[in-house]
This record gives C-alpha cells, sequence and structure tokens, in this order.
C-alpha cells in the first residue's frame, strides 16, 4: 500500500476521507521518533494496514539513523510482539 507523507505523519486518503494513518513527533534531542496514534478506518481493518504505517516510520527512523519510541497502544503492542523486527530501533530511555 503506498501513502502519503507529510512531516509527523503517514496517512492513506481516499475521496478527502483520512482512511488509515499514524502520527508521530520527534524526542530525545532530535534522535527518536515517538509514534503517538495509529488509526485505521473499519473497512481496512484486518488487512495489515496498522503494520504498514508502522512499518514506514520504522524505515524513515532506520534511513535516517535513529530510534522508535512506540506510545500509542497498537505500536507498543506491535513491538512487544514482534522482537526481532523492532528490538534494534526501539528506543529505551
Amino acid at each position: 500500500m503506498k501513502f502519503q507523507h507529510e512531516p509527523g505523519r503517514y496517512f492513506l486518503k481516499e475521496n478527502d476521507k483520512i482512511l488509515a494513518e499514524i502520527s508521530y513527533t520527534t524526542i530525545n534531542d532530535g534522535q527518536t521518533y515517538a509514534i503517538n496514534s495509529t488509526i485505521v478506518d473499519p473497512s481496512l481493518r484486518g488487512q495489515g494496514v496498522a503494520a504498514q504505517l508502522v512499518d514506514a516510520v520504522v524505515d524513515e527512523a532506520r534511513e535516517k539513523h535513529m530510534t522508535v519510541h512506540p506510545v500509542c497502544s497498537y505500536a507498543r503492542q506491535a513491538f512487544y510482539r514482534n522482537p526481532d523486527k523492532y528490538q534494534e530501533i526501539e528506543y529505551k530511555p
């Protein structure tokens, strides 16, 4: 799935309606992305869209040699359930 990107968010928009979105901010003196919110429209749930949004932020962080702090409940669960995938990039205060 191809998401649109603006500073601080990736999203999927169709007919002026946001169907999926992840928002993040920069913390830790600009060294870490904090994932604050992950929202997916019920029509897209169960298709792995939220996981793809998390991966979009993680991929951007990896490219910039940053870490990621999963704040929202979905991102925390994704990191918890997939330690092999996210362990090296997770911010640990």
